[in-house]
């Protein structure tokens, strides 16, 4: 026992007090960070009445681990193209939130006559709000099937990014002599360039290895395989500059969009609770109760600044992106409080020694205060709300209401817009991976040669392997067609002529850049004009191989980013519609009354204006079932409708079941999508029920827009218009199908 090493000692202390006072905590229902923090301050130097750790370091590096895992766990949450789904609406909400909170917790420091870099990192701090506190308040306030969740769930997506982002910007920030854009350009640029480089490169390669190893892979070997991959990233991100953290995030968010990421969760879980435990009991050990006495004024005071401008900020975030009044109150109530994120930032500073000591017990001290206030905050949305109306003029209120409108109809994309977005996305990609390349050649593969790499003829041979293996790549950055049906008919456009000449020559220039790199770096000019004649002759003579080339490595990308959607459609959270309305769904308990009745019988629509999506019948799915069908036991609807709507009908369907069992998530996909009736479509001049759209799509039209007016749960024998847009309910694969047919039928007519 005298051989005991003091690291076993500790997380003998460590673990136990968080397992006595997270018990504790458990018993009066408040959040287990707090119960982990408090845990750590017992055992931490700056309390002298319980045993303290022995070694700090040590148990320091395992709460280092311990952010590893949970920004790896953290990661597999996100997935970037769940990021492109919140919409504009979450990203404008996030974005002004986060730069109305930067610009108080740094005037708040100016005024406590902090420095520069504190005031920076308190900014910081007080911009993100705790997503694990916000779910835990949404379940114990039975809120989640609210319209406005879905807002607030796309906003903390949208800080969970800017948090990463920040913790790669303030260390150079703070290290930098000045806030210039010449000190933030290289990190960003840097930044932006391995992200792409290591999304790309890990969706490209990963999903495949899995695919191909999970024949042979038991649980063990993935969760082994799972976590040597988060470390790997975790080193390759620590070699370029970057934190640990974002390493860890990153091979998170790629593995989350592959098959496997909901059994890498699964198993992960455990591993995530120890290692938390042990970062937020870390926490604690570092908080010296003795400064915040001395500090309860600022404690006070950032406080009530983060009660009220946080929501504040997010409110007005969410009525520029044009959301409704109550919708932007009910979503800026629920953020205001700050959390895990703020407690990284935090220990970041600290340990870099870039902040004060006071700064770390201050942003703890906030957060404990207002994970307490959280509940109640969202429990005064409702007279917020009403407080508003009632004080507010008649005259804002009807502009609010009319901006809102105006923005719930989502015009469809311009062809412009669409041809400019693909087309920066193209040149991005694409330089990214030619650059990696050459440095992947100079770094490494010249390096490794020994002295046989600075040999004039061996570094020809090099430029030339190097042009070969990114030609297909530099044909795509340069004469690749982008959106060719998109391309023509702004062609025909002759405003978009000038610009799209532009654009292309832009591409060329491009080109010239990354060859001039390669040339620069590998061999001397002497050689530039022999590789530019190379590269032409590659394009000219092998122009349909490049093409196809490009064309596989394309289509794997994309095949292995769409896998798990295709494999394992699932959809969690609220869809925001035209009309505030969005899916939720109920199981039908046993004693319902309305057991073994008809849809038209039980007239749902009629009396609650709500529309029956789909039906989970135990292993079998009824999507958009008609009217005929009828209601069984522990059937599980999915039910499409706005707020009010909603609460109307689950009280009815709650009210006549003595069980009233808990919502759950749908299992298979059902989404609302608008689909564009574009003129020469097929539909065009025929009626819902003549056009079959039911039949084909297995779907249900739940609105149509026309001229600015909205038709809401159109009869069968309403007749489709050019332009008319159609808001479809049902399987998001079944409705792409069906706008891709509009789509071509369309170009069909139009070459024609």
């Amino acid at each position: 026992m005298s051989n005991l090493p003091p690291l076993i000692s500790d997380l003998a202390l460590v673990l136990g007090a968080a397992a006595v006072v997270t018990l504790v905590f458990k018993r009066l229902k408040q959040p287990l960070v707090l119960g982990y923090i408090l845990a750590g301050i017992f055992v931490g130097p700056n309390f002298p009445l319980f045993p303290s750790v022995a070694d700090k370091e040590a148990v320091e590096a395992w709460a280092q681990i311990g952010v590893i895992v949970l920004l790896f766990c953290l990661g597999l949450e996100f997935s970037f193209k769940r990021l492109l789904k919140v919409g504009g609406a979450a990203s404008i909400t996030a974005l002004t939130e986060v730069g109305v909170m930067l610009l108080v917790g740094t005037g708040i420091g100016k005024l406590l006559g902090w420095t520069t870099v504190d005031c920076l990192f308190l900014g910081a701090m007080l911009s993100i709000s705790s997503t694990t506190i916000i779910i835990r308040a949404f379940e114990e306030a039975g809120v989640k099937e609210k319209k406005f969740v879905g807002l607030v769930f796309g906003v903390l997506v949208v800080q969970d990014l800017v948090a990463i982002l920040m913790l790669v910007l303030l260390p150079t920030l703070a290290m930098s002599s000045g806030l210039s854009g010449t000190a933030l350009m290289f990190p960003v640029g840097k930044l932006v360039f391995f992200l792409v480089l290591w999304f790309v490169s890990g969706i490209f390669f990963l999903p495949t290895i899995l695919r191909r190893a999970g024949k042979f892979m038991n649980n063990e070997m993935l969760l082994i395989s799972s976590l040597a991959l988060c470390f790997l990233m975790v080193v390759l991100a620590t070699g370029a500059g970057f934190s640990p953290a974002l390493g860890a995030f990153i091979m998170g968010s790629i593995l989350a969009e592959t098959p496997l990421v909901s059994k890498i969760e699964h198993l992960t879980l455990p591993i995530k609770e120890m290692f938390g435990a042990i970062f937020f009991v870390s926490v604690g050990m570092m908080i010296d109760l003795a400064i915040i006495p001395q500090y309860w004024q600022s404690i006070l005071l950032i406080t009530v600044s983060v009660l009220v401008f946080m929501p504040l900020s997010a409110i007005v975030g969410a009525l520029l992106s044009r959301q409704p009044l109550k919708t932007s109150v009910q979503a800026g109530m629920s953020l205001s409080q700050i959390g895990e994120f703020s407690f990284i930032i935090a220990t970041m500073g600290l340990t870099l020694g870039l902040t004060g000591s006071y700064l770390y017990p201050v942003a703890v001290a906030v957060s404990a205060l207002t994970t307490f206030t959280t509940p109640y905050m969202i429990r005064l949305s409702g007279p917020v709300f009403g407080m508003l109306t009632a004080r507010l003029p008649g005259s804002w209120i009807s502009s609010i209401d009319k901006y809102s409108q105006e923005g719930q109809r989502q015009k469809p994309t311009s062809d412009w817009n669409r041809y400019i977005g693909y087309y920066l996305l193209q040149i991005a990609i694409h330089a990214v991976i030619v650059v990696a390349i050459v440095l992947m050649v100079v770094r490494l593969a010249l390096p490794a040669m020994g002295p046989g790499g600075e040999n004039p003829l061996m570094r020809l041979l090099a430029a030339v392997v190097t042009i070969l293996l990114v030609s297909p790549f530099l044909w795509a950055l340069a004469v690749r067609r982008i959106l060719p049906g998109t391309a023509a008919r702004l062609w025909e456009i002759r405003y978009y002529r000038g610009p799209m000449i532009v654009l292309q020559i832009v591409r060329f220039v491009i080109t010239m850049v990354i060859l001039g790199f390669i040339v620069h770096n590998i061999v001397s000019y002497v050689w530039a004009l022999a590789l530019l004649v190379l590269t032409i002759v590659l394009f000219l003579f092998n122009y349909r191989r490049l093409q196809r080339v490009h064309a596989w490595v394309e289509r794997r990308f994309v095949s292995n980013l769409h896998e798990k959607e295709h494999l394992d459609m699932k959809e969690s959270g609220a869809h925001l519609t035209p009309w505030d309305a969005h899916i939720t769904s109920f199981p039908v308990s046993p004693d319902f009354r309305g057991v073994g009745m008809q849809l038209l019988e039980l007239k749902w629509r009629e009396n609650f204006g709500v529309n029956v999506a789909m039906i989970k019948r135990g292993a079998f799915v009824i999507q958009a079932p008609d009217r005929q069908e009828r209601i069984y036991p522990e059937d599980v609807l999915y039910v499409i409708g706005t707020d009010d709507q909603l609460g109307a009908f689950k009280k009815y369907l709650f009210d006549s079941s003595p069980a009233r069992s808990s919502q759950i998530a749908p299992e298979d996909e059902i989404v609302l999508r608008r689909i564009e009736v574009i003129e020469g479509a097929y539909v065009v001049g025929k009626t819902i029920k003549e056009s079959e759209i039911r039949e084909r799509t297995k779907g249900l039209i739940v609105g149509i827009e026309r001229g600015g007016e909205r038709i809401l749960n159109p009869e069968s024998s309403v007749t489709l218009q050019a332009n008319d847009l159609l808001w479809m309910v049902g399987n998001t694969r079944r409705l792409m199908v069906f706008e891709k047919i509009l789509s071509r039928t369309e170009v069909s007519q139009r070459t024609d």
